[in-house]
């Protein structure tokens, strides 16, 4: 009898788990961008990932008028049993579908890669300047921590910056790479700078928004962003 209480308290763990998680459905006026499944918690079964336009608006022109931009939303769904349920729903982390100097040009890429979540945006900023962002999600400790942040900002013409860290070992790279269209133009020596740093606390993905958390980089007057 003693034998049989753990298998017992299993399985009503995880039948209390199911019911504690909301059925899927697609709401009304979502318009499906992406689809991927992959394992995201080591279980032997895929999660499925659900990137949607919603239906609400993002911005209005400055008459007041709407514009073509709505906000976005992805969910990580489970299979229940043939039923698929919401583990986990994110509206803070992808940009709206009108974003950046070339919305048509704009590309969202999700992917799963070794049991992580990876999250890359690309978008105009001018007609000059591109920005690239990828980062990495991990589920661990019962939750989606951020790993890995990945930023790429690039010129033309006359520069190309990467920042990139690893918030699980630390390793943080900067490249800031120049150049030029103008054969005239003195060209600033381009810099490469590796060093460690350790967040206190990893951040969850539920609690990540681009742009919101910096450090300072080491020797230098600029800060790391992410």
């Amino acid at each position: 009898m003693k034998k049989l209480l753990p298998l017992a308290a299993a399985l009503f763990s995880a039948v209390s788990y199911a019911q504690e998680l909301k059925a899927f459905s697609v709401p009304n006026g979502y318009t499906k961008i992406t689809e991927i499944k992959g394992d995201l918690d080591k279980d032997g079964k895929d999660e499925i990932i659900l990137a949607f336009d919603t239906n609400q608006k993002a911005s209005v022109n400055e008459d007041g008028s709407d514009t073509n931009d709505y906000k976005r939303v992805f969910y990580i769904l489970k299979n229940e049993n043939g039923n698929l349920v919401i583990w986990k729903e994110n509206t803070s982390l992808l940009f709206s579908s009108g974003y950046g100097f070339y919305p048509s040009d704009n590309n969202l890429d999700i992917s799963i890669k070794n049991n992580c979540l990876i999250i890359g945006q690309q978008f105009s900023t001018n007609s000059r300047h591109t920005q690239e962002y990828k980062h990495t999600f991990r589920f661990q400790n019962g939750d989606f921590y951020l790993i890995g942040s990945y930023d790429n900002f690039n010129d033309t013409c006359d520069f190309n910056f990467t920042n990139e860290i690893n918030f699980s070992t630390g390793k943080v790279i900067i490249d800031d790479e120049y150049s030029t269209c103008d054969d005239d133009a003195k060209v600033p020596e381009s810099t490469h700078k590796e060093f460690i740093y350790k967040l206190r606390t990893l951040i969850k993905m539920h609690d990540f928004k681009i742009g919101d958390h910096k450090f300072k980089i080491p020797d230098s007057s600029k800060e790391f962003i992410f």
